[in-house]
């Protein structure tokens, strides 16, 4: 497991040095593939907590298991050369300048708005002069905080909480400011043939077993997630993606979403391990909007609950799968950093 850390650390010192230096590299990316792009992660936070957390959206708990790198190190994913899905390039920006606390005249971004985006479908907003959002507070039915604390404004704009990204705008993301997913990661045990836990033949571990889907766009295998509708708790969020894009809930009959409903409920309004919160370094952020997550673990330890239900892929799922975790399979961006940590959690194999 050093060695896999030791080898994805040395990965993201030549991807940032690729970046920097405007160099590409391909790796997936949404929707059509530039020829210059940066995959999608998030950076993660130390947490010294323990014990159960209740929340507004969830009873979540937490642990001292996540020991992955400082969240206060620079993003760069958000500063890959070309903006994705677009010939727009990012002004470059160097590590030492990415704070805005960084005096720098000549920063000279370009503004960039996804032409979807533009045309106002109800998940954006509209441009800043035409109506007057209130940031940093839930405006109405949109939450417009930040995991990351209250940022500072300029020029009526949202300026990312980690600093520079090389674009101004919304780019591809709806929301000025903070846009806010959910990941979440369905677990339960491997077992044998009588019922008993599977032990990984090395690490002498059990087995876990998570809901992969294969995503259309890239063909990467990932957790399952979404955006956050307006108005809509996370803890919604959570059950509804897992139940579009895992068990295909968009087109099946009523009744058959009623017992998959009443199934998969059980398991989401139990307590979950809060694995991840806050800001994602992604490549589809600007100075103007950002992507931030939670990501929670939900796992079905008697294997009665969701295991027994029959995956289907929807939505933006091509396939679905319950899949060992294991750190030599790939996954899409950092979900493999996700499934290490809940791993840690479960005492399971890595």
């Amino acid at each position: 497991m050093i060695h896999s850390l030791r080898r994805r650390d040395w990965i993201g010192r030549i991807r940032l040095a690729l970046t920097l230096f405007g160099l590409p590299y391909t790796v997936c990316t949404p929707g059509a593939r530039p020829a210059i792009s940066c995959s999608y992660s998030h950076n993660f936070r130390t947490s010294q907590t323990l014990g159960p957390i209740s929340t507004s959206f969830c009873n979540l708990y937490t642990t001292g298991v996540q020991t992955m790198p400082s969240s206060s190190a620079p993003h760069f994913k958000s500063r890959c050369p070309q903006y994705p899905g677009s010939k727009i390039n990012r002004f470059l920006v160097p590590d030492d300048k990415v704070g805005w606390s960084q005096n720098w005249p000549q920063y000279k971004p370009l503004s960039y708005t996804d032409p979807l985006v533009e045309k106002k479908p109800v998940w954006a907003d509209p441009e800043i002069g035409s109506f007057s959002p209130k940031f940093n507070t839930v405006d109405g039915a949109v939450d417009r905080t930040s995991f990351e604390g209250s940022y500072k404004m300029e020029k009526q704009k949202p300026l990312n909480p980690r600093g520079r990204t090389g674009v101004t705008g919304r780019g591809l993301l709806g929301r000025w400011g903070p846009n806010h997913a959910a990941d979440p990661i369905v677990t339960r045990w491997k077992v044998d043939a009588k019922g008993g836990k599977t032990l990984h033949s090395v690490s002498k571990r059990p087995v876990l077993q998570f809901v992969s889907i294969k995503r259309k766009d890239c063909g990467e295998w990932a957790v399952p997630g979404g955006m956050v509708d307006a108005g809509e708790q996370v803890s919604i969020t959570l059950q509804r993606e897992f139940s579009e894009e895992a068990l295909n809930s968009l087109v099946i009959t009523p009744s058959e979403k009623a017992k998959i409903s009443d199934r998969i409920s059980k398991l989401f309004k139990s307590p979950g391990f809060q694995v991840y919160k806050g800001y994602v370094d992604d490549p589809r952020n600007t100075d103007n909007a950002w992507m931030e997550t939670v990501a929670v673990n939900f796992h079905d330890d008697s294997g009665n609950s969701v295991s027994e239900l029959p995956l289907q892929a929807g939505d933006d799922a091509g396939e679905v799968q319950w899949v060992d975790v294991d750190s030599s399979f790939p996954l899409y961006a950092s979900h493999s950093h996700f499934l290490e940590l809940v791993a840690k959690e479960r005492k399971a194999h890595w």
